[in-house]
């Protein structure tokens, strides 16, 4: 692991695969036979970060709606980037903030679409209509229980900002007709892209006690610097970041009204928590050029 420098930072190797991850895993498959619909959710600050690299290999060819959320909290010109990429891959992909009714509504649409073709695929065979069975999936932190308890119409998954709250799968009634796989976040064995590990310390993906939190936080403020100077001045006092990184925290420190100004641990946690707490909005860390 890397420590801040007071000059700038080292690149990490990061490995964080809790136990309760490879379970995740190996139970899926085994139930996936039963699966009749796969919610992929992904989070619309970092469409590529955000995605299980392994998905596609381990729920093979299930109906799939890839909904990424905290469209509140994007870019939605970068996003609608990637959401042109993910749909030139045969993706069906909805950008929804969860808590707004008309984006749920094209959810449960697109939802119901499915479940006719699967049950009238059943009725030329003879069979009666069933109960749909739906899997959720995705990363910690990008909102599956607030999904979830959407569909049940009531709290019957337990919410956090925070990774690491679902810790076991659970099949759970919905107010549709299908019934619902609530599965714990799920992430790989090793970051290989430096970029992807920060992306997802940032955004509260992984715990923050993985990875130094200076190197977290002067990510932020060098995506904030790359794409969006407008929010780095105006909440940081910064016009741009320079080589003089005790400097720029001095700056940083004056802005926030923070009166020790080597007190680098809350400066850097402060501009963590502005990202995690939702404070800094309408941001797109990953990039994809069309």
């Amino acid at each position: 692991m890397s420590e801040y420098n007071g000059m700038g930072f080292n690149k990490s190797v990061i490995n964080w695969y809790p136990g309760h991850m490879v379970k995740t895993k190996n139970e899926v498959k085994k139930i996936l036979p039963l699966i009749d619909i796969v919610y992929e959710l992904i989070d619309a600050r970092i469409p590529y970060s955000s995605k299980i690299k392994d998905i596609d290999s381990l729920i093979k060819n299930k109906k799939r709606i890839l909904v990424m959320t905290k469209k509140d909290l994007c870019d939605v010109k970068e996003t609608n980037k990637w959401i042109k990429y993910y749909e030139d891959m045969g993706y069906k992909v909805l950008l929804v903030s969860l808590n707004n009714n008309d984006d749920y509504k094209r959810i449960i649409d697109e939802s119901n679409s499915i479940i006719e073709e699967i049950n009238q695929n059943r009725s030329t065979k003879g069979l009666k209509p069933k109960e749909i069975k739906a899997l959720v999936m995705g990363i910690p932190n990008v909102g599956k229980s607030t999904f979830i308890n959407r569909l049940a119409g009531k709290n019957v998954a337990v919410t956090g900002n925070k990774p690491g709250v679902t810790k076991s799968l659970t099949f759970l009634k919905t107010k549709y007709k299908m019934v619902v796989l609530d599965t714990p976040g799920v992430l790989w064995p090793k970051f290989e892209e430096e970029d992807v590990a920060l992306n997802l310390a940032a955004t509260g993906a992984i715990k923050i006690e993985v990875l130094p939190i200076a190197e977290v936080a002067y990510h932020i403020l060098s995506k904030l610097n790359k794409y969006y100077p407008d929010k780095l001045s105006s909440r940081y006092g910064l016009d741009k970041l320079t080589d003089d990184t005790l400097d720029d925290y001095n700056k940083i420190a004056t802005k926030l009204n923070i009166a020790n100004k080597e007190d680098f641990n809350r400066i850097n946690n402060m501009i963590i928590n502005d990202v995690r707490m939702e404070y800094i909005k309408e941001i797109t860390f990953d990039r994809i050029d069309l």
